[in-house]
């Protein structure tokens, strides 16, 4: 392996795309490229990166906004080296991130993802333990020791079920990526989309429960409108339907079961439900308890 692409799609937080950035920069091993690409207009963010100084690091800043989407195809065209990762720009790299990476395709050359150990921290950088991620840890993510590769049809139903993957941590062999590319008509599911893509073409992940990197979950607000709109279900489930008709005509019959009956996303909906209900946000609470409850066709 040689240089790692770190790509750092960015729209938000100042000081917690600073913290992401110092974390890639107190990298143990240090062959890594960063390169991050504003989509926002946050005053003083070019000139600190200017002072950095540090030839690995690129900065650009995008004349029109992307949007999520077109951000992260800007990014994944910008790569130029042999694997890569998307990271979050709240997100926070230990420092044997990249000497873990290295050391797995070390033991699996050519793998197309790995996903390393790691832990849930919140809005103010605590280790945190939430039900989605307690959900992810006992309920949907098969006990691992060590270092595991896993494929097929099993890793399918397995993420369907329940996706148990935290995106930003994972590294990616940028030709298997870019193979596939991001869908236009998925936001919130694009990253299970993508990997199932790729399961169904022979990929492989890897898995190690080294720990070396942070996923931080915000703590949302319950009088957020966003928060219970249920248009995030809504995707899921278009989502679901769809590649379930795709995995049966792809002879994995247990994958597209497990795609139809989408469990996870519609007890994760169901559990909104009360706090809509509390705001008075009617037709969010509507919407939810339609994800939860509708099952999808059964074959």
């Amino acid at each position: 392996m040689t240089t790692l692409d770190v790509l750092l799609p960015y729209y938000g937080d100042v000081a917690l795309m600073q913290a992401a950035v110092r974390s890639v920069l107190a990298q143990t091993d240090r062959d890594w490229r960063l390169t991050v690409v504003d989509d926002g207009r946050e005053p003083g963010v070019p000139e600190w990166f200017a002072a950095l100084g540090d030839p690995r690091v690129r900065y650009m800043r995008n004349e029109q906004n992307l949007g999520v989407t077109g951000n992260y195809r800007k990014c994944l065209g910008l790569a130029e080296h042999e694997y890569l990762v998307f990271m979050g720009t709240d997100d926070i790299m230990l420092p044997t991130y990249i000497e873990t990476i290295r050391g797995v395709l070390a033991a699996h050359p050519g793998v197309a993802m790995i996903q390393p150990g790691v832990e849930v921290i919140g809005s103010d950088g605590a280790v945190s333990r939430t039900l989605v991620d307690e959900a992810k840890r006992r309920l949907y993510a098969p006990r691992t020791r060590g270092l595991e590769l896993m494929g097929g049809e099993e890793l399918a139903v397995s993420l369907l079920r329940g996706n148990w993957l935290y995106f930003p941590s994972i590294c990616w062999r940028t030709d298997a990526v870019r193979s596939m590319g991001f869908r236009d008509n998925l936001e919130i599911i694009q990253d299970l989309a993508l990997i199932v893509d790729l399961l169904q073409a022979g990929e492989r992940m890897a898995v190690s429960d080294t720990l070396c990197f942070q996923y931080r979950r915000h703590t949302v607000s319950i009088s957020s409108k966003s928060a219970f709109s249920g248009t995030r279900f809504t995707e899921a489930r278009r989502y679901f339907l769809d590649v379930a008709d795709r995995l049966d005509a792809h002879g994995w019959p247990r994958a597209a079961k497990a795609a139809r009956s989408h469990i996870s996303a519609r007890i994760h909906a169901l559990t909104l439900v009360p706090g809509a209900v509390r705001n008075r946000q009617w037709d969010g609470a509507r919407t939810l308890l339609r994800n939860a409850s509708a099952t999808s066709r059964v074959r």
